[in-house]
Protein backbone atom coordinates (compact mmCIF):
# COMPACT_ATOMS: atom_id res chain seq x y z
CA UNK A 1 0.00 0.00 0.00
CA UNK A 2 1.42 3.04 -1.09
CA UNK A 3 0.51 5.11 2.28
CA UNK A 4 2.55 2.45 4.11
CA UNK A 5 5.76 4.35 2.77
CA UNK A 6 4.92 8.10 3.76
CA UNK A 7 6.68 9.19 6.50
CA UNK A 8 3.60 11.13 7.82
CA UNK A 9 1.79 7.94 8.06
CA UNK A 10 4.22 6.08 10.51
CA UNK A 11 5.28 9.10 12.42
CA UNK A 12 1.26 9.27 13.02
CA UNK A 13 1.45 5.67 14.02
CA UNK A 14 3.94 6.57 16.37
CA UNK A 15 2.01 9.64 18.10
CA UNK A 16 -1.48 7.96 18.37
CA UNK A 17 0.32 4.92 20.34
CA UNK A 18 2.02 7.49 22.46
CA UNK A 19 -0.88 9.45 23.26
CA UNK A 20 -3.02 6.32 24.15
CA UNK A 21 -0.31 4.78 26.32
CA UNK A 22 0.04 8.11 28.22
CA UNK A 23 -3.66 9.27 28.53
CA UNK A 24 -4.89 5.31 29.15
CA UNK A 25 -3.31 5.01 32.62
CA UNK A 26 -6.35 6.06 34.72
CA UNK A 27 -8.31 3.88 32.53
CA UNK A 28 -5.91 0.80 33.04
CA UNK A 29 -6.54 1.46 37.13
CA UNK A 30 -10.40 1.39 36.64
CA UNK A 31 -10.13 -1.91 34.86
CA UNK A 32 -8.22 -3.00 37.90
CA UNK A 33 -10.40 -1.65 40.27
CA UNK A 34 -13.77 -3.14 38.77
CA UNK A 35 -13.20 -6.47 38.70
CA UNK A 36 -10.74 -6.80 41.65
CA UNK A 37 -13.77 -8.45 43.78
CA UNK A 38 -14.11 -11.48 40.81
CA UNK A 39 -12.44 -15.14 40.71
CA UNK A 40 -9.18 -14.77 39.13
CA UNK A 41 -10.63 -16.75 35.92
CA UNK A 42 -13.49 -14.35 35.81
CA UNK A 43 -11.38 -11.16 36.04
CA UNK A 44 -9.64 -12.14 32.70
CA UNK A 45 -13.06 -12.09 31.03
CA UNK A 46 -14.12 -8.67 32.35
CA UNK A 47 -10.47 -7.10 31.27
CA UNK A 48 -11.23 -8.99 28.17
CA UNK A 49 -14.91 -8.45 27.05
CA UNK A 50 -15.17 -4.90 29.21
CA UNK A 51 -11.89 -3.65 27.32
CA UNK A 52 -13.46 -5.32 24.17
CA UNK A 53 -16.35 -3.11 23.90
CA UNK A 54 -14.62 -0.36 25.18
CA UNK A 55 -11.71 -0.19 22.60
CA UNK A 56 -15.08 -0.60 19.65
CA UNK A 57 -17.26 2.58 20.71
CA UNK A 58 -13.57 4.54 21.57
CA UNK A 59 -12.71 4.39 17.51
CA UNK A 60 -16.27 4.80 16.47
CA UNK A 61 -15.87 8.12 19.18
CA UNK A 62 -12.56 8.76 17.93
CA UNK A 63 -13.89 8.94 13.82
CA UNK A 64 -16.65 11.36 14.60
CA UNK A 65 -13.93 13.43 16.48
CA UNK A 66 -11.85 13.42 13.74
CA UNK A 67 -14.92 14.84 11.45
CA UNK A 68 -15.88 17.51 14.33
CA UNK A 69 -12.44 19.05 14.18
CA UNK A 70 -12.68 19.99 10.26
CA UNK A 71 -15.51 22.65 11.51
CA UNK A 72 -14.28 26.29 12.14
CA UNK A 73 -13.15 26.87 15.79
CA UNK A 74 -13.38 23.43 17.22
CA UNK A 75 -9.95 23.05 16.25
CA UNK A 76 -8.90 26.20 18.61
CA UNK A 77 -11.11 24.78 21.09
CA UNK A 78 -9.74 21.42 20.58
CA UNK A 79 -6.06 22.73 21.12
CA UNK A 80 -7.15 24.58 24.28
CA UNK A 81 -8.39 21.44 25.67
CA UNK A 82 -5.11 19.62 24.34
CA UNK A 83 -3.16 22.18 27.04
CA UNK A 84 -5.11 21.66 29.53
CA UNK A 85 -5.14 17.72 29.33
CA UNK A 86 -1.10 18.23 29.06
CA UNK A 87 -0.94 20.42 32.26
CA UNK A 88 -3.05 17.95 34.23
CA UNK A 89 -0.41 15.47 33.27
CA UNK A 90 2.42 17.14 35.03
CA UNK A 91 0.03 18.68 38.20
CA UNK A 92 0.39 15.98 41.29
CA UNK A 93 -3.12 13.66 41.46
CA UNK A 94 -5.18 14.86 44.57
CA UNK A 95 -6.64 10.88 44.42
CA UNK A 96 -7.83 7.83 42.42
CA UNK A 97 -11.38 7.47 41.11
CA UNK A 98 -14.08 6.39 43.49
CA UNK A 99 -14.91 3.10 41.30
CA UNK A 100 -17.00 -0.06 42.85
CA UNK A 101 -15.73 -3.41 42.55
CA UNK A 102 -18.21 -6.25 41.72
CA UNK A 103 -18.30 -9.96 42.36
CA UNK A 104 -20.84 -10.23 39.12
CA UNK A 105 -19.14 -10.95 36.07
CA UNK A 106 -21.31 -8.34 33.98
CA UNK A 107 -21.60 -5.54 36.22
CA UNK A 108 -17.80 -5.95 36.18
CA UNK A 109 -17.87 -5.58 32.30
CA UNK A 110 -20.50 -3.03 32.33
CA UNK A 111 -18.41 -0.79 34.91
CA UNK A 112 -15.76 -1.06 32.90
CA UNK A 113 -17.38 -0.16 29.56
CA UNK A 114 -18.97 3.46 31.21
CA UNK A 115 -16.04 4.11 33.35
CA UNK A 116 -13.76 4.12 30.10
CA UNK A 117 -16.03 6.23 28.09
CA UNK A 118 -16.70 8.47 30.70
CA UNK A 119 -12.81 9.11 31.07
CA UNK A 120 -11.91 9.15 27.36
CA UNK A 121 -12.45 12.67 26.42
CA UNK A 122 -8.53 12.92 26.14
CA UNK A 123 -7.60 10.07 24.87
CA UNK A 124 -10.39 10.45 22.02
CA UNK A 125 -9.13 13.94 21.89
CA UNK A 126 -5.70 13.40 21.76
CA UNK A 127 -5.93 10.38 18.96
CA UNK A 128 -7.73 12.46 17.27
CA UNK A 129 -5.63 15.74 17.04
CA UNK A 130 -2.24 13.10 16.48
CA UNK A 131 -4.12 12.18 12.95
CA UNK A 132 -4.28 15.00 11.63
CA UNK A 133 -0.78 15.27 9.83
CA UNK A 134 -1.81 11.89 8.06
CA UNK A 135 -2.15 11.85 4.83
CA UNK A 136 -6.39 11.92 4.33
CA UNK A 137 -7.01 9.05 2.60
CA UNK A 138 -4.75 7.32 5.29
CA UNK A 139 -6.47 8.50 8.24
CA UNK A 140 -9.26 6.21 8.98
CA UNK A 141 -6.64 3.74 8.82
CA UNK A 142 -3.95 4.77 10.56
CA UNK A 143 -6.66 5.50 13.56
CA UNK A 144 -8.09 1.89 13.66
CA UNK A 145 -4.24 0.33 13.76
CA UNK A 146 -3.30 2.58 16.44
CA UNK A 147 -5.93 2.03 18.48
CA UNK A 148 -5.85 -1.16 17.77
CA UNK A 149 -2.28 -1.45 18.43
CA UNK A 150 -1.77 0.67 21.64
CA UNK A 151 -5.12 -0.16 23.80
CA UNK A 152 -4.35 -3.83 23.74
CA UNK A 153 -1.00 -2.96 25.24
CA UNK A 154 -2.31 -0.47 28.13
CA UNK A 155 -4.91 -3.16 28.91
CA UNK A 156 -2.70 -6.40 29.58
CA UNK A 157 0.50 -3.97 30.45
CA UNK A 158 -1.04 -1.53 32.40
CA UNK A 159 1.38 -2.53 35.69
CA UNK A 160 4.15 -2.56 33.41
CA UNK A 161 3.04 1.47 31.49
CA UNK A 162 2.09 2.62 35.27
CA UNK A 163 5.79 1.67 36.61
CA UNK A 164 7.83 2.89 33.96
CA UNK A 165 6.07 6.24 34.52
CA UNK A 166 6.57 6.43 38.41
CA UNK A 167 10.13 5.47 38.14
CA UNK A 168 10.81 7.90 34.95
CA UNK A 169 9.05 11.14 35.61
CA UNK A 170 10.73 12.36 32.73
CA UNK A 171 8.46 9.97 30.66
CA UNK A 172 5.32 11.79 31.72
CA UNK A 173 6.83 15.34 30.74
CA UNK A 174 7.60 14.37 27.50
CA UNK A 175 4.22 13.34 26.73
CA UNK A 176 2.66 15.96 27.91
CA UNK A 177 5.33 18.25 25.65
CA UNK A 178 4.10 16.05 23.22
CA UNK A 179 0.00 16.90 23.84
CA UNK A 180 1.29 20.77 23.75
CA UNK A 181 3.23 20.09 20.02
CA UNK A 182 0.38 18.39 19.06
CA UNK A 183 -2.05 21.24 20.23
CA UNK A 184 0.52 24.01 18.45
CA UNK A 185 -0.01 22.44 15.02
CA UNK A 186 -3.64 22.02 15.36
CA UNK A 187 -4.53 25.55 16.33
CA UNK A 188 -3.16 26.98 12.94
CA UNK A 189 -4.54 24.52 11.02
CA UNK A 190 -8.44 25.38 11.87
CA UNK A 191 -10.43 26.56 9.09
CA UNK A 192 -11.11 30.01 10.56
CA UNK A 193 -8.06 30.66 11.33
CA UNK A 194 -5.61 29.31 8.07
CA UNK A 195 -6.24 32.37 5.85
CA UNK A 196 -4.80 34.89 8.71
CA UNK A 197 -2.26 32.51 9.83
CA UNK A 198 -0.81 32.03 6.27
CA UNK A 199 -1.28 36.27 5.27
CA UNK A 200 -0.06 37.42 9.05
CA UNK A 201 1.97 34.96 10.56
CA UNK A 202 3.08 32.53 8.33
CA UNK A 203 6.45 32.07 10.28
CA UNK A 204 4.43 29.79 12.35
CA UNK A 205 4.42 27.17 9.86
CA UNK A 206 7.95 27.06 9.55
CA UNK A 207 10.35 24.45 11.68
CA UNK A 208 7.43 23.56 13.68
CA UNK A 209 7.01 27.24 15.68
CA UNK A 210 3.66 26.70 16.93
CA UNK A 211 3.92 23.06 17.45
CA UNK A 212 7.37 24.14 19.60
CA UNK A 213 5.42 26.69 21.49
CA UNK A 214 2.67 24.73 22.42
CA UNK A 215 5.03 22.09 24.00
CA UNK A 216 7.07 24.87 25.68
CA UNK A 217 3.88 26.17 27.12
CA UNK A 218 2.45 23.05 28.53
CA UNK A 219 5.77 22.18 30.26
CA UNK A 220 6.29 25.41 31.76
CA UNK A 221 2.93 25.87 33.24
CA UNK A 222 2.60 22.37 34.12
CA UNK A 223 5.78 22.21 35.84
CA UNK A 224 4.71 25.82 37.59
CA UNK A 225 1.38 24.79 39.03
CA UNK A 226 3.38 21.30 39.83
CA UNK A 227 5.84 23.60 42.39
CA UNK A 228 2.93 25.70 43.74
CA UNK A 229 1.18 22.36 44.53
CA UNK A 230 4.28 20.99 46.08
CA UNK A 231 4.84 24.09 48.24
CA UNK A 232 1.28 24.23 49.21
CA UNK A 233 1.39 20.20 50.40
CA UNK A 234 4.46 20.95 52.65
CA UNK A 235 3.19 24.01 54.36
CA UNK A 236 -0.17 22.10 55.27
CA UNK A 237 2.06 18.88 56.25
Amino acid sequence: MEMLSSPDFWIGMLKIIWVNLLLSGDNAVVIALAARSLPPKQQKLAIFWGSSAAIILRIILTIFAVTLLTLPYLKIIGSVLLVWIGVQLLVPDEGEEDVKSSANLMTAIRTILVADLVMSLDNVLGVAAAAEGAPPEAKMTLLIFGLAISIPIVIFGSTLVLKVMERFPAVITFGAALLGWISGEMLVTDPSLVAWVTENADWLHHWKVSAAIGAVLVVAIGSYLSRKASQASEAGA
